[in-house]
């Protein structure tokens, strides 16, 4: 497995990289302290599994490079790792399609258990207070002071059958929180745009949710849950 890690501090750099080596022995870890060597990485090597992506980058902004990246290489999962944990900052990555968002400061243990998580694929969002409308849909998140510590991931990732979908609408899902559109979905699994559409909705209706962002906040989020960290 090929990991990016970009990150400007050179101490959080170096703790990152020692404790990714340190779980997954096979893993070959790029740390890159800039945006600009990180795009040189980038292009020189499509073969890429993850990227974890710091938003303070100096000159540059790390939901720009967040944007670009997704842009440019939409099937590569980009995850944020910030010392922000605001749920402003949250909301924005998944927007602009992170597969997760790790804080940094989170102990030790947590977020080795995070990193082990989204290197698995699975998904990672802080703990927020998300409210429920009356058709059970998440709607805005509570202010930050209203938010729960962030709490480890469990041993395995929450079972797609779980939520009563087909294998199909199973399948729709993991592209959907990839952030692929429709169009793509359909081609990637022969179906035609409608039929992706219906089962988009379907998913969105077994999450109550009703949006990619939510999605994959309410996926997080119940991954977490079924740890009892409520």
């Amino acid at each position: 497995m090929k990991v990016l890690l970009v990150d400007d501090h050179p101490l959080i750099l170096a703790a990152l990289k020692a404790m990714i080596e340190g779980m997954h022995p096979d893993v070959q870890v790029s740390a890159l302290s800039n945006a600009d060597d990180a795009r040189a990485a980038l292009r020189q090597d499509h073969d890429q599994d993850l990227v974890l992506l710091d938003l303070q980058l100096g000159e540059v902004n790390g939901f720009d490079l967040l944007a670009e990246f997704r842009q440019d290489y939409p099937a590569l999962p980009v995850v944020v790792v910030s010392a922000s944990d605001r749920t402003s900052d949250v909301i924005r990555a998944i927007d602009l399609g992170a597969m997760g968002f790790l804080p940094k400061r989170m102990a030790t243990e947590d977020l080795a258990d995070a990193l082990r998580l989204v290197m698995d694929g699975g998904i990672f969002v802080p703990t927020m207070g998300l409210s429920v409308d009356n058709e059970g849909a998440y709607a805005t998140p509570a202010p930050r002071s209203a938010q729960l510590v962030p709490t480890p991931p469990p041993a395995r990732r929450l079972s797609m059958e779980e939520l009563g979908l087909t294998p199909r609408q199973s399948e729709v899902m993991q592209l959907l929180l990839q952030g692929k559109p429709n169009k793509e979905i359909a081609r990637r699994l022969g179906l035609s745009v409608e039929t992706v559409k219906d089962h988009v909705q379907a998913v969105l209706r077994a999450l109550g949710v009703n949006s990619r962002t939510q999605a994959v906040l309410a996926v997080g989020q119940m991954t977490q849950q079924r740890r009892g960290g409520y």
